[in-house]
């Protein structure tokens, strides 16, 4: 039983698998597309809504560093996807590689886990999203009701879960649903739109450092890193690397592109240009945005669903035109992220319905539009529920602690098949292996401790509900046993 839990797939048969035209998803996309779609994925909630938080309750301004110390993790990490995404040529990501490296049951928990990765994004960065849009609508004088604008539900550290008044997040679940709307016509009309987000996305980043630089406030960034209050996590050295862990939300996007490596034209050589051009790009736009917000506003002011928007109106009247600029242009980010973060949930189900995990109709491809509609349709509503009701910073913290996971078991894969299967034919290598995969999956382990203990508790629960989910269904009708 234990040799059956563990049972892989091949490099072989994944190539196989990928090349049958009969539910292959369409090769349409190039080098220059999966980098956009990188940097709409990777510039959202993590920038523009999580940092503040990250400042004001953990790092203070010392969150400059945090964001450094969670773009050296993403390089570990993302060198070992981009060895996996030249290998092994299918959608799936983390799960995919996984399967072929430590075998099915590892695979499950990923696949399990990415689940709250891509849905809980999504749902994270809508709630993000619906802040930016009411703080826009209350630019023209036009005031959304929190009873449908903001989450029923809050949480606190010392009040725990209570309601929040309100009854229902509804610019949320809209934005959620458009950009459900948008994936199910096709991933090539979903692409374009997203390079268009992309491009207004960094005109703004550039536009707010630009503006911005020349009004910071050097007193905020003293104390650089704020004395830590006695507790682990808050302020001090212990703070920046809880800090740390928060923002790591900014950098998860690249690995969004692996679920993309089916429809990509060249994956073996287009997918790590992608991977790590998108990552090298936004975390130097990362450490720049950190200096400039929290160098206009004090970082005990941070703590908010819409920092940068606080960071704007700090400037005054005389700014007004960037106030608005700024807020529709984070929308606009904000958007592609949400559009992003579910096309990778559908391909994740996708795949893991086509090994026999999940139900078959989560793998069925419509023939007109080329995309899994059914898929599609049942992530959206789910992912509207949740944004519906929850509130950013609880549902971030999970999704961080689920891609960390997710980071260090594919780093600790890549250190497996070069040992076991070392002949296989690479087009990308990790450099100086064993040691940047090792160290990759020794820091993502590290980051995960500095997070807080809900968060493990709720990682937890969800894991060992996905354990009733394998042994009462995905056991059974998994397609690798039935070959074997």
């Amino acid at each position: 039983m234990s040799q059956k839990l563990f049972i892989k797939k091949t490099v072989s048969s994944l190539s196989n698998e990928a090349a049958k035209k009969s539910h292959t998803l369409q090769r349409s996309l190039g080098a220059l597309n999966l980098t956009t779609i990188g940097i709409g994925a990777i510039i959202g909630a993590g920038l523009f809504v999580l940092t503040g938080t990250a400042a004001a309750e953990y790092a203070g301004p010392g969150v400059i560093f945090s964001f450094i110390i969670g773009g050296i993790i993403s390089v570990f990490a993302a060198l070992c996807y981009a060895e996996f995404a030249s290998l092994i040529p299918i959608s799936g990501s983390a799960y995919s590689y996984a399967y072929v490296a430590l075998g099915e049951f590892v695979a499950w928990i990923i696949g399990w886990g990415l689940t709250l990765q891509y849905l809980l994004s999504s749902c994270t960065v809508s709630v993000g999203w619906s802040s930016y849009f009411v703080s826009l609508l209350g630019d023209f004088g036009i005031v959304l009701p929190e009873a449908i604008s903001k989450a029923p539900l809050s949480y606190d550290v010392v009040a725990g879960w209570h309601a929040s008044g309100s009854m229902i997040n509804l610019p949320a679940m809209c934005i959620v649903a458009l950009m459900g709307i948008l994936i199910s016509v096709g991933t090539k009309a979903a692409a374009s739109f997203n390079n268009v987000m992309v491009i207004i996305k960094l005109a703004v980043v550039l536009l707010f450092i630009g503006c911005g630089i020349g009004f910071v406030n050097w007193a905020n960034f003293s104390p650089l890193i704020p004395e830590n209050t006695g507790v682990f996590g808050q302020f001090g050295w212990s703070g920046v690397f809880r800090g740390a862990g928060v923002v790591f939300f900014a950098f998860i996007g690249f690995d969004a592109l692996s679920t993309l490596t089916q429809e990509a034209k060249n994956p073996q050589k287009d997918m790590p240009r992608g991977m790590l051009g998108s990552l090298g790009i936004c975390t130097i736009c990362y450490i720049l945005m950190a200096i400039v917000l929290t160098g206009l506003v004090s970082y005990k002011l941070l703590d908010v669903a819409d920092p940068i928007a606080v960071a704007v109106n700090a400037l005054g009247p005389k700014f007004l035109w960037l106030r608005l600029f700024v807020k529709v242009a984070i929308l606009a980010g904000l958007t592609s992220v949400v559009m992003v973060m579910l096309l990778g949930q559908t391909r994740i189900f996708y795949t893991m319905a086509h090994d026999g995990l999940l139900p078959k109709k989560l793998g069925h491809i419509n023939d007109k539009k080329h995309t899994p509609f059914f898929t599609t349709v049942l992530v959206t509503l789910v992912a509207m529920a949740i944004a519906a009701v929850f509130p950013v910073a609880v549902i971030g913290q999970l999704v961080v602690m689920a891609t960390l996971l997710a980071f260090s078991i594919v780093c600790f894969g890549v250190l497996v098949l070069r040992y076991k299967q070392p002949k296989l034919h690479r087009p990308f290598k990790v450099p100086f292996a064993p040691w940047v995969p090792l160290i990759g999956a020794l820091v993502c382990f590290a980051q995960m401790c500095a997070l807080p203990l809900t968060t493990w508790i709720q990682l937890i629960v969800w894991t060992l509900i996905g354990f009733v989910v394998y042994f009462t269904y995905s056991i059974k009708h998994s397609k690798v046993r039935h070959q074997k």
